[in-house]
């Protein structure tokens, strides 16, 4: 009579654990600890078994936690181990005693055998039943590129290994420190290093949990949190999906488009949590006045699993999350859904620097056709302006696009998109329409950010060229946010004692100095000639530029009759005199 394959659950020294074999699979996340998870670790055990006077190193253990495996499927009995919870710890310990084995190697004290077969030892091939040599530890995930293995040897120098991944900059890096704790600690003495090690894989202990079946340590590992680096909902929705996925054989293509999603985030080096919480909000309704914090992203895919399709069709989900994620990317870049750029795009980058709320909206309406999406982006950027002057707080633009996604997902074509402009974003200008303008009546060049000035700036301009022009060309705000082009200040900010005494409020210069209306655009090999002088001195200098709104200052551009251009600048005032009134009228 057949048994079923129960959890086992045992208390094993690290010389028993390191009895075994064990390979990390290749779905596995790298190595992420870093050198001070590593020194950490030593320490930690240091301190267990010492204290300030002598070592105490005959009685105490040290407990470090637990690990998850399962057998390779290979059968019962071979000693090989998948490490499915607990690879950032076993992994370092295996660096531990290889750092312990080089160390006395180079103080010409041979290693203890034990030791060296804790690295490598021969193995049973389940197959043919010859004798195999393995090591100990089997990283076989991609970005490893071998580096446990070529530690583990013993033969090659370390600082000649290219840190070609990010893994390998880790597991070198971890290297360098236990050698260095070795040489502070013990002066690299064979003596006491090997003492030390006789406490450490005798006296320091850990759970090994040995699972039938992957399935069932995965469930185990979503229970319990890695010591060290914590696991959080990106680690964790991962390995709910491969929990979910059916068939051990989808295993490497799903591990390929987490990879994918994953180099994405990190290629664009946007915060993965933040994409996560900003894929829910636009795609499934939340309680938009509580949010939903970083924290509570793995409970609500826990809860949602129906209907997120992560139950069903794990592979489907996936394959959703990375065209998300390359969105993502794509809007980050200036570009919409299919790698187009989009200038409304572009424009609320230089507006909101790394700010990404609107992406909520953004991601809730990628489904559009490509001239829907760009129209919606235009009206995201006027509202995102409105927010910028009055200084909305960041909860209100998120609490906002969550409590409009919804509708913004039903929207079909250019009229559905009216209707929500017209219920959500008009109403939500309306609003703010008062703070607005007395905001920008009193915007100065110190009461916010300088990219922003420079945006302000630079679509005012913008403006007028596109109504003075008609030509496409205009269209780029990045003309005018480029480096040759500078916010001049009109009334210069270092003035000579003269040009501050002929201010007919030179008390007052400094507050006038900063407004918005003292402010214009000058290409830069204008700007320098102008120098810090008076306007009738500068007016030749602003008369040559090429931007229509700072050459109407000193005169208005004029072509035929009733042209377009004539028609662009009729409302634009010229000053024979730059004083408090006209500053003030300007602005």
């Amino acid at each position: 009579m057949s048994t079923v394959p129960k959890i086992e659950s045992n208390d094993l020294s690290l010389s028993d654990v390191y009895k075994d074999f064990y390979t990390v699979p290749d779905f596995q996340r790298e190595y992420v600890w870093e050198r001070e998870h590593a020194e950490k670790l030593l320490e930690d055990v240091f301190d267990a078994f010492y204290d300030e006077e002598c070592p105490v190193i005959e009685d105490p253990e040290y407990f470090i936690g637990s690990i998850v495996v399962c057998r390779d499927g290979t059968g019962v009995g071979t000693g090989v181990f998948q490490l499915i919870d607990g690879q950032q710890r076993i992994t370092t310990i295996y660096l531990i005693l290889c750092a312990i084995r080089d160390c006395l190697e180079q103080a010409n004290v041979p290693p203890p055998d034990a030791l060296k077969r804790q690295i490598a030892d021969s193995g049973m091939d389940p197959r043919t039943g010859d004798n195999i040599f393995r090591y100990r530890v089997d990283l076989q995930y991609e970005d490893s590129k071998g580096i446990l293995q070529k530690i583990a040897t013993g033969e090659v120098n370390v600082d000649s290994i290219p840190e070609t991944t990010a893994s390998v900059r880790n597991i070198l890096s971890a290297y360098r420190a236990i050698r260095k704790f070795l040489a502070m600690r013990f002066d690299n003495d064979p003596a006491r290093i090997k003492k030390f090690l006789a406490a450490f894989i005798y006296q320091v202990k850990l759970i090994r949990i040995v699972t039938p079946s992957i399935t069932g340590a995965l469930k185990v590992f979503e229970t319990i949190n890695d010591r060290g680096v914590g696991l959080d909902a990106m680690d964790l929705l991962k390995n709910l999906l491969f929990m979910k996925t059916a068939s051990s054989q989808d295993y490497p293509k799903l591990k390929q488009r987490w990879k994918v999603l994953t180099d994405t985030l990190d290629g664009c080096r946007e915060k993965p949590l933040r994409f996560l919480r900003y894929y829910i909000m636009s795609h499934y309704e939340i309680d938009w006045r509580k949010g939903l914090r970083e924290d509570e992203i793995y409970e609500w895919f826990l809860k949602h699993a129906d209907e997120s399709g992560i139950n069903a069709e794990p592979m489907v989900f996936v394959e959703h999350l990375v065209e998300m994620g390359e969105a993502y990317a794509n809007f980050i870049d200036g570009k919409d859904i299919h790698g187009k750029p989009n200038p409304y795009l572009s424009n609320i980058a230089a507006l909101s620097g790394v700010a990404r709320q609107h992406f909520v909206l953004l991601l809730a309406g990628q489904h559009l056709a490509p001239e829907v999406f760009t129209e919606l982006c235009r009206h995201i950027e006027n509202l995102f302006f409105c927010y910028a002057i009055t200084r909305e707080p960041t909860k209100t633009f998120e609490r906002n696009f969550a409590r409009w996604s919804k509708d913004l997902r039903a929207v079909e074509d250019v009229d559905g998109l009216n209707v929500f402009v017209d219920r959500y974003l008009k109403p939500d200008l309306i609003a703010r329409s008062n703070d607005f303008d007395f905001a920008f009546r009193e915007l100065t060049h110190s009461r916010i950010q300088q990219y922003r000035m420079r945006y302000i700036r630079a679509k005012m301009t913008q403006f007028i060229e596109q109504k003075a022009w008609g030509n496409p060309a205009y269209d780029r705000l990045t003309l005018y946010l480029d480096k040759s082009v500078h916010i001049e200040h009109i009334l210069p900010r270092t003035p000579t004692e003269e040009v501050r005494q002929a201010f007919d409020h030179p008390l007052e210069y400094e507050s006038y100095v900063e407004k918005l209306g003292n402010l214009t655009l000058l290409e830069r090999t204008i700007i320098t000639s102008v120098s810090n002088g008076s306007y009738e001195e500068k007016s030749s200098g602003y008369r040559q530029s090429a931007f229509l709104l700072t050459k109407s200052l000193v005169e208005k551009p004029q072509v035929g009759a009733d042209t377009q251009l004539n028609r662009a600048v009729r409302d634009l005032i010229q000053f024979d005199t730059w004083d408090s009134q006209a500053i003030e009228q300007r602005q």
